[in-house]
């Protein structure tokens, strides 16, 4: 059954759309549905060539589990798409059946019939790669020969990538001759069981099992599990099977495969100090080890969570190591240095263990939050420690890789994870570091991040690969090969969606239309599959992000003014006119048609995946982690804080003092005549901001500033705050923000007042032009409320530049308002 929801933008909002198109260019005034359909390109192979509807596979017997596993996930997954099911058979057939011949390299001169001496010619591909070549005469065969057996595996993937399959049909095209190795040996994704997850929990056995399949068929040969017991609840009402059942069993499925088990183990004991304390915690590690078939790695992280000292974690370590191999012997450990307050000394200390080489430690891994910079972290480390990479592909903000400049309406309303497909910021994070480290295990907190499990895991296996080349792999054999290249440049727009600020952002329009379009033409099956659902949900709220923000900030302009009648119609009246439009948000509400389509998509995605996008109707953990639905209407304006204003105007005793605070009010943002105003969210303001490194070079922000958004506001209290207050600019940890002021009058002095919130920034320097110090490292709410004043000979010069810094050790300085002041 297919949903069409039409809905054209109110008066207010095209008029605030013509106004807005003079700051910030031209703005389209017609709805998603009047805009012009951009068809993109078809993509560049042309399918049909080879008809391989009705071959044979062609494998030798083979003593490996996996390798036979392999062939049968060849078998299945043509016949899932296909109706298809091909006959497995172990010599070449006599007659001119077309053939898809698969095998180890080794095996050559068996399998390879006719094309024996094709095979020989090609380059013998390295450890876990594989040749891939396609022919027709004398009869239509495909050939995938693998290295070794994980290399079959990867051969059948690029097989199906490569492939169109629909019912009853098997295309391919001919000619082709594709020998390829990874480039980096750990390519893999973690995918934990537990509450916090926004779908995960909610999975099966089965569910996993094909998830783990469809990673492995992109080159994946890592997957990371939990424990039962880490910084969460132990169960979720999702759950069907028990959290260490499911761990045994997603040891085996990933055994199964022939892929590496890595287990992610924080250490969540209160206590490793005391033996009895100890012993506890080896004894619940070792009950895990022996119940489980196959574990190569564990990451233990430093922190986040966990709080041990080096001193402590360490020889904890050795103690833990001592149970993990006396169940699996070539296991090994990878700590992280990950601490929520690491200082030198605390660094120092942990690095001075890991170059001792413990016996049980297969490397470092270079994790979310770490504060040692990758490249500093190789050159601390002696050059035969490994480093493993763990992304952080699942948030968009407060994460390791957040979205560059996000404006803050889909920072209130999408939150930390939704489905966020990022496939040019992940090749770009990616290839910044590559280079430096064994390859990468991803950190996922669910399904929203789909598209970038593949697109990084891509980037793994070949850095050179375009994104584009692997998100039309993934259309194809995932959604499906009709349209692969549309539904890609379709996903692709959505990360645009993300770009600049949305009010002005045309392409949310278009991209709501190319998937409209697309909405309209594809097969029901494609309908009704989650990945194309995902995509299509995202286009629809992003379009009615769009529609509220354009609202929203025209309905508080039309509040300010009534306010500014007061002196003339009373305090009283202004505030209920004020009132009045305020509420048009509820009473004349717009996109109520994109709204519903979003409910009705979650709703389908919750049915069909578990994904979680409420947290009380789908049953979430968080509203940041995955429940944005939850977050579709919240207030994009401050009506919030506007109505807690106006209740206590009213308190007032006299019309004055109402008239007077109707004035502070409206004022709260005017620095005054010769002044600046700058929220720290905004686009405009961001143009002071000073980027010391170039954001390809530093995506994670651990050298520059970034945007922070503050999710952690009490509901009671939210509407006590500014909107402005709920995004700050940020630095993390000791670097420096930098804002700079130009065009001051050369002969004035000024002050400066700023506005800090969030955990960031509570303890503070300000210095002015690097010498003039304004003041010393203080508490934030000590700071007086009328500002600091800044010395004449910073500012004689016409140019001010204002640098904060937090102490050592400290998690960094947020800034999310500022005000700099002509006396």
């Amino acid at each position: 059954m297919r949903f069409f929801f039409a809905e054209r933008p109110q008066p207010c909002v095209l008029a605030l759309l013509l106004l807005l198109s003079v700051f910030f260019g031209q703005v389209s005034c017609t709805g998603p549905q009047d805009q012009a359909i951009q068809t993109p390109k078809p993509a560049p192979i042309v399918f049909g060539e080879l008809n391989l509807s009705s071959a044979v596979i062609v494998a030798k017997e083979s003593n490996s589990p996996s390798e036979t596993k392999a062939i049968a996930v060849l078998q299945e997954e043509i016949e899932k798409r296909t109706g298809i099911k091909l006959s497995i058979i172990h010599q070449w057939p006599t007659d001119d059946r077309s053939v898809i011949a698969v095998g180890q390299t080794a095996q050559t001169d068996q399998i390879c019939g006719p094309y024996t001496t094709d095979c020989r010619d090609v380059k013998n591909p390295d450890r876990e790669g594989f040749a891939l070549l396609t022919r027709s005469d004398p009869q239509g065969a495909a050939l995938i020969l693998g290295r070794d057996s994980r290399g079959v595996l990867y051969g059948i993937g690029e097989f199906l990538r490569k492939s169109e399959l629909r019912e009853g049909s098997i295309l391919l095209p001919s000619g082709m001759t594709t020998v390829t190795s990874p480039k980096y040996s750990l390519r893999g994704h973690q995918l934990g069981y537990r509450p916090k997850t926004n779908a995960y929990d909610a999975w099966t056995p089965a569910q996993y099992d094909q998830y783990i399949r469809e990673l492995a068929l992109f080159g994946t040969n890592s997957i990371e599990i939990v424990p039962p017991r880490t910084d969460d609840d132990f169960l979720s009402r999702h759950m069907k099977t028990p959290p260490l059942e499911m761990m045994m069993k997603l040891s085996e499925i990933i055994d199964s495969y022939g892929l590496d088990v890595w287990i992610w183990y924080p250490n969540m004991g209160d206590d490793y100090v005391s033996e009895e304390s100890i012993q506890e915690e080896l004894a619940e590690r070792s009950e895990i080890f022996s119940k489980l078939k196959r574990i190569d790695h564990i990451l233990v992280p430093g922190g986040d969570p966990g709080r041990l000292h080096p001193d402590e974690f360490f020889p904890f370590m050795d103690r833990m190591a001592a149970a993990l191999q006396e169940h699996h012997p070539e296991a090994k450990i990878w700590p992280s240095p990950q601490a929520f307050e690491p200082n030198r000394k605390w660094l120092t200390s942990f690095y001075a263990y890991v170059n001792q080489k413990p016996s049980w430690m297969g490397g470092v891994c270079f994790a979310p939050w770490v504060k040692t910079p990758i490249e500093e972290m190789r050159r601390i480390l002696d050059s035969d420690i490994k480093i493993r990479r763990y992304p952080d592909i699942t948030h968009n903000v407060a994460s390791q890789y957040p979205v560059r400049d996000w404006d803050r309406a889909f920072a209130l309303t999408l939150h930390r994870e939704s489905y966020n497909p990022r496939p040019q910021a992940m090749k770009a994070a990616h290839n910044a570091f590559d280079q430096l480290a064994i390859g990468s295990l991803t950190y996922s907190e669910g399904i929203n991040d789909d598209i970038n499990k593949f697109i990084w895991g891509d980037q793994d296996w070949d850095p050179t690969r375009d994104y584009m080349t692997t998100l039309r792999d993934y259309v194809r054999l995932y959604i499906g090969p009709d349209y692969a290249d549309e539904i890609a440049q379709a996903f692709l727009a959505q990360e645009k969606n993300w770009e600049g600020p949305l009010a002005s952002n045309n392409q949310v329009g278009i991209t709501l239309k190319i998937w409209r379009t697309l909405e309209g033409k594809v097969s029901d099956k494609v309908l009704g599959n989650y990945r194309f659902q995902m995509g299509l949900m995202r286009a629809y709220y992003d379009a009615y992000v769009q529609q509220r923000l354009l609202n929203e900030t025209g309905l508080e302009i039309e509040a300010m003014a009534s306010l500014g009648t007061a002196p003339k119609v009373g305090s009283r009246q202004a505030i209920k006119a004020a009132k009045r439009q305020l509420d048009r948000v509820k009473s004349e509400p717009v996109g109520v048609n994109l709204k519903r389509k979003c409910e009705f998509l979650a709703d389908e995605l919750y049915r069909k995946i578990g994904s979680q996008l409420y947290v009380g109707k789908h049953g979430a953990k968080y509203r940041t982690r995955g429940a944005f639905m939850d977050g579709i209407d919240a207030p994009l304006n401050n009506i919030a804080y506007l109505k807690s204003q106006f209740k206590n105007v009213l308190t007032l005793g006299s019309e004055a003092e109402r008239v007077e605070a109707i004035s502070r009010i409206i004022n709260r943002t005017n620095p005054g005549p010769g002044g600046f105003y700058d929220d720290m969210g905004s686009f405009p303001s961001l143009k002071r901001v000073h980027y010391p490194v170039e954001w390809e070079k530093d995506p994670g922000a651990l050298a520059s500033p970034q945007i922070f958004f503050e999710y952690r506001i009490d509901k009671a209290e939210e509407a006590a705050f500014p909107l402005a207050w709920q995004n700050r600019v940020a630095t993390i940890y000791e670097t420096p923000l930098t804002l700079v002021y130009e065009d001051l009058d050369q002969n004035a002095q000024y002050r400066v007042r700023a506005v800090y919130t969030g955990r960031l920034g509570t303890e503070v320097r300000l210095v002015a032009d690097g010498t003039h110090t304004i003041h010393e490292l203080i508490a934030t709410p000590d700071l007086p409320n009328e500002g600091v004043v800044i010395p004449r000979e910073a500012t004689a010069d016409g140019r001010l530049e204002l640098t904060w810094n937090c102490g050592e050790g400290q998690p960094g300085v947020a800034v999310a308002e500022i005000f700099l002041i002509k006396n």
